[in-house]
Formats: structure tokens, sequence, C-alpha cells
């Protein structure tokens, strides 16, 4: 397994890494048992998997615990990043659901230190930026719990570019953790830039389009009512069926090269910056052996070109997120 180093930090990582979102309920159906989950993790860490995501929000709280047992008897050779910022009533997750205030932040990563069974949490992410609480606030609390060593670096979600800059100037930030994929490509456009003029890493979530660019998803495919895929305009049936022309093109192209199409989405990220480290999500093994050979193949700037070229001729149907929920990013 190639390893990355996240912008100007320290932080080194695989170069894939391992979204466990889906690993715990909260998203839909879990596809196996929690310690089925728990050997896909190992599994993962046996192949050289060393980057593992997960976050408060995810079940709620549930996700963390699954993570930090599984984690556990190889802590000393993995690295995991969790996420704080939405708010919490006594039964779960409140409406409209962001909290950042600095105690808030403090009394939740005690949570998190418990859950994730870890001293010290490698890469506390902000999930989403609390417009009632100046990022220069949010920032101060972070670098007080790396001062205090219950963490060692701070990141931001789905954050602006101007935002990112503040954040940076208070503590500085190692990775910006944000949508970015053949598909959802606005990074580009002012995210990128930043993050490489101030040496920050940079990890795509959803990078295969939530199973989309993989090509696990077509017409027939029907949602649980828990998987938030069902109400995101993208997928919506219409919207579903023209954007699935974008597949039928990156399937003819991985085909010519002997991949899968999640390969060559992998593969076209990676190659865009060496700070740039992909956290696919997957409950199976089979998926992350695809994954990580993502990272043997060698894209050449024609065939960099020629995929680009290929998903310019399909102009992507729907918003990524309904309207309420993408008013919460890039903010």
């Amino acid at each position: 397994m190639q390893r990355r180093r996240l912008g100007n930090s320290n932080l080194e990582v695989s170069a894939i890494g391992l979204g466990c979102m889906r690993m715990s309920e909260g998203h839909g159906p879990v596809a196996g048992t929690k310690q089925e989950m728990i050997a896909v993790m190992r599994g993962a860490v046996e192949r050289g998997v060393t980057f593992f995501d997960t976050a408060q929000v995810y079940g709620p709280f549930v996700n963390e615990e699954v993570v930090g047992e599984g984690l556990a008897p190889v802590r000393d050779r993995v690295v995991i990043a969790t996420k704080f910022g939405f708010a919490f009533n006594p039964h779960g997750r409140s409406s409209p659901g962001v909290d950042s205030r600095p105690a808030t932040i403090k009394e939740s990563v005690e949570g998190s230190l418990k859950r994730l069974r870890v001293e010290t949490i490698d890469l506390l992410y902000q999930h989403r930026v609390d417009p009632e609480v100046p990022i220069e606030d949010v920032a101060g609390a972070v670098k007080e719990l790396i001062e205090q060593g219950k963490v060692r670096h701070f990141g931001l979600s789905e954050a602006a570019a101007q935002t990112i800059r503040r954040a940076h100037a208070v503590q500085p930030v190692t990775a910006l953790q944000s949508e970015y994929s053949l598909w959802w490509r606005r990074p580009e456009e002012e995210v990128i830039p930043v993050l490489e003029e101030l040496g920050i890493g940079l990890v795509p979530f959803s990078p295969l389009g939530r199973g989309f660019l993989a090509g696990s998803i077509n017409e027939k495919t029907q949602f649980h009512k828990e998987d938030n895929r069902g109400s995101l305009p993208r997928f919506a049936p219409e919207a579903l069926k023209a954007n699935l022309a974008m597949v039928d093109l990156i399937a003819a192209f991985a085909a010519k090269r002997g991949a899968t199409p999640a390969q060559i989405a992998l593969a076209w990220l990676l190659k865009q910056k060496p700070w740039i480290v992909p956290i696919p999500g997957t409950t199976k093994l089979a998926r992350v052996e695809e994954n990580i050979a993502a990272t043997a193949l060698e894209l050449t700037a024609e065939d960099l070109r020629e995929i680009d070229r290929l998903v310019a001729q399909v102009e992507v149907q729907g918003g990524r997120y309904p309207e309420e929920v993408e008013r919460m990013t890039n903010r």
C-alpha cells in the first residue's frame, strides 16, 4: 500500500482510507453483524489500510463504538479520524443540528475518546461549520485540546475557502474533508487552490458518488427507508436515469484498462494531487481489496484527458443534497 502525507503536516496515512459510516445503524440496514464489520476493519489493516473515518453523528455514537472496538488491538498501526459539530438532545440528533460552541466541543471529545478507546484522537474534524460560532473560537478550542494531548490534528469538513483561511490562522488545519469525485468537482473552483496554498490535505468522502460511480446502482435500485440516498435529488428516478450515462462511459473506459469503474474513479482522484486521500466506504472486504488495487493503476496524462472528455459529455442531473442540507455546506 502506498502512503501519503496530508498536506504539509507530519500525518502520514495509507493512500486509500476506509469510511466506516455504514458499518452501524443510522444510514440504512447494516450489511452484516458488528463482528463482521470488525472483521472488515481488521482485514483492511492487514492489507495496508491505516486511515479510518467515523463521526459522533453516525448512529449517533454507535459507529465510534464499533470503530473503537474493531481497531483497539491494532491501535498502534492506524490513524483514526472522527468529527464533532452536530447538536444532540437526550434522544439523539436534534434539529437543525449544529453546535460548535467551545464547551460543547470539549465535552463531546471526552465522549469520543471513551467510545474510540483511545487516549488521543488522531484527526478531529468540525463536521459542519456552525454559523453561530466564529470559526476562530472553534479553532481555538481544538488548539487547547491539542495542547492537552487529547487531539493530534485539526480538520474541517465542507468548509468554504475563507473559513479555512480563518481557522488555519488560529490552529493549522491538517486536512479538509469534503465531497469530491468525478461527479462532484466543485472543490476545484476555490477550495483546492486554497488547500494547496496553505499546505492542507484533502480527504474526499463519497469518492465513488455513494456507490453510484462503482456501478452498483441502477434504475431498479430501491433504497431502504433509512438510507439517506433515497432522499438525494441525484438519486431521484429521472435524475438517476440520466446520470447513469456517466457510469456507462466510465465503465467502458475501465474495461479497456482492465479495471473496474470504482478503480478508475479512485485512481483519477489520486492523480489530481499527491496530498489527496480518498476514504471510500464499504462493508465488504472484497470491495476494500478492489479499492486498494486502484493505487497501483497508473493513469497517463492522455488517460486523464480522456476521462475528463467522457464525463464532460454528461450534465449531472439533480443536486447532491436537498436544498436545506446543502445550505449547511460551503460556509
